[in-house]
């Protein structure tokens, strides 16, 4: 059985340039800006040396041309996530395309466990989406200027490919090209960004190594360039650059955590929304060289716990995390994922084994939402109306999709590190087992799963029944399950309203 991608009608407008953003894809966003069709370019997700297609995405027309959406004469429900393709294309042969998953992957991703095909698809879907998005913010960028920095983008993307593809498909981009979306369609609020785009474009350029002349406006004394940190001009004014600029200006080089690709982004001004927004989490101010240190110990030893335990999971990390940005203090929260920001994780300082299971579940978040932009799982709305044992507050469906997800994860992260003899693991492992059982069943009883939802829960459900093979010592499992039934009357007995929505 094979799902194609849904077409992008209202939900994909919803999510992909939400009013408020969401520091965690728990809830679909609420109705934004009006967005192109979910189409997918031909080349959209290339493999390294093909290049991006900027000018065929700038050849294509507006966006209602560049892709329409096909009936195949199914209703909604079943037929929604199944039954509509999207055609066009400017090259002869079509030059757009849809997903298709397969069961075998879709399974797959459900089951939480690491594939190459799953974390293939989670990639292609963020780079494609990036494209969409940054073909949006062409179409509506007025001004010469706009076409300028894409042309400087094209001429930088000729010479390194991979480095161009980088600086655009950065986490903080997205958070970027959204609001910079967002406030295009909206001209009674504060104007767009634009000059965010030189940025880019610069950083690009940098890194490709072309010659090229630019003037960029810096702000509060300050440029930021996307991958690479802070320029600081030792005079107020616009400022004129060229392909030395880094290496003849101050500079404050974005920070590179220990043993990979992923870097500690506490300089990008995008990288966690605009402070207008209201939001529960807050990134931190720029960390001193002892806060970058106290990141690099903390990191090494998750690396080193994930690697020993779960090999597979380390890796997977090491793909699909570009950044990770320092939470402010003043937040309970242990971590946090935004949808605009794919690649990233948001997360506090905390010990080894804390910041590791931070990453394993953080990272399931930004797979789901991935696959939420190409699938439709739910119709439900964003009603908070059902029991998340890790939470004190209801959830919408889609909440508790994404909560029972990254605990299903966490689960078999703790199972693992238990068998490897690490302290406690047993009854972490058993507690958020427990927690995981016992809102499977709900899930699967909910009737606005679609049938690909319904079969990706029942991915889900069969990975949980996997752990039976390999079961805590004594009656761990058991005293969770007692300890989860008492909290679990306790929250009905906070929410009478909702016990009705407890019980399958």
């Amino acid at each position: 059985m094979t799902h194609h991608t849904r077409s992008a009608d209202a939900e994909a407008r919803s999510r992909a340039v939400p009013a408020t953003p969401d520091p965690r894809p728990g809830d679909s966003p609420p109705d934004g800006v009006p967005l192109p069709e979910q189409a997918l370019p031909e080349g959209a997700a290339p493999s390294p040396g093909q290049g991006l297609p900027w000018a065929r995405v700038r050849a294509q027309g507006r966006p209602e041309d560049w892709a329409r959406p096909v009936d195949r004469g199914q209703g909604r429900g079943q037929g929604r996530d199944q039954g509509v393709a999207l055609e066009g294309g400017a090259e002869p042969g079509g030059g757009l395309v849809r997903f298709a998953v397969s069961s075998h992957t879709l399974r797959a991703l459900a089951s939480t466990e690491p594939s190459a095909e799953g974390t293939r698809l989670v990639r292609d879907v963020r780079r494609s989406k990036r494209l969409l998005l940054l073909r949006a913010v062409l179409d509506a960028a007025p001004g010469a200027e706009a076409a300028e920095r894409w042309a400087l983008l094209e001429e930088a993307e000729r010479q390194d490919p991979e480095a161009v593809r980088d600086v655009l498909h950065y986490p903080a981009t997205g958070v970027w090209a959204e609001e910079t979306l967002r406030r295009l369609h909206a001209p009674q609020g504060p104007p767009p960004d634009l000059a965010h785009l030189g940025a880019l474009a610069v950083a690009a350029a940098l890194r490709a190594g072309i010659g090229f002349k630019a003037t960029l406006r810096p702000v509060g004394g300050r440029l930021a360039l996307p991958t690479l940190g802070l320029l600081r001009p030792d005079r107020p004014g616009p400022l004129a650059l060229t392909e030395r600029s880094w290496d003849s200006c101050a500079t404050l080089p974005l920070h590179a955590l220990p043993g990979g690709r992923t870097a500690l982004d506490d300089l990008d001004p995008y990288r966690a929304p605009p402070a207008a927004h209201p939001a529960p989490v807050r990134p931190a101010r720029r960390l001193t060289p002892k806060g970058h240190k106290r990141w690099d110990t903390q990191w090494s030893g998750a690396l080193t716990l994930l690697e020993r335990y779960d090999s597979a999971r380390a890796d997977e990390i090491g793909r699909l995390l570009r950044t990770v940005v320092p939470l402010g203090g003043g937040t309970r929260s242990s971590g946090a994922t935004l949808p605009a920001a794919a690649g990233s994780v948001l997360a506090r300082a905390q010990a080894p084994p804390a910041l590791a299971a931070t990453l394993v579940h953080e990272v399931q978040h930004g797979k789901l939402a991935a696959l939420a932009d190409v699938l439709t799982l739910h119709t439900a709305d964003r009603t908070p109306r059902l029991w998340a044992p890790w939470r004190g507050d209801p959830r919408p469906l889609e909440g508790l999709l994404h909560g029972a997800y990254a605990h299903l994860a966490l689960a078999g992260y703790w199972q693992r590190a238990a068998l490897y003899g690490a302290r406690g693991a047993w009854a972490q492992h058993a507690r958020v087992r427990a927690q995981v059982a016992a809102v499977l069943p709900v899930l699967r009883a909910q009737p606005q799963l679609t049938v690909t939802g319904r079969e990706f829960v029942d991915g889900m459900a069969a990975a949980e029944r996997t752990m039976d093979e390999l079961p805590p010592p004594g009656d761990q499992h058991a005293t969770a399950r007692r300890a989860l039934e008492r909290e679990r009357r306790a929250w009905c007995e906070a929410h009478p309203e909702l016990a009705a929505f407890v019980q399958v």
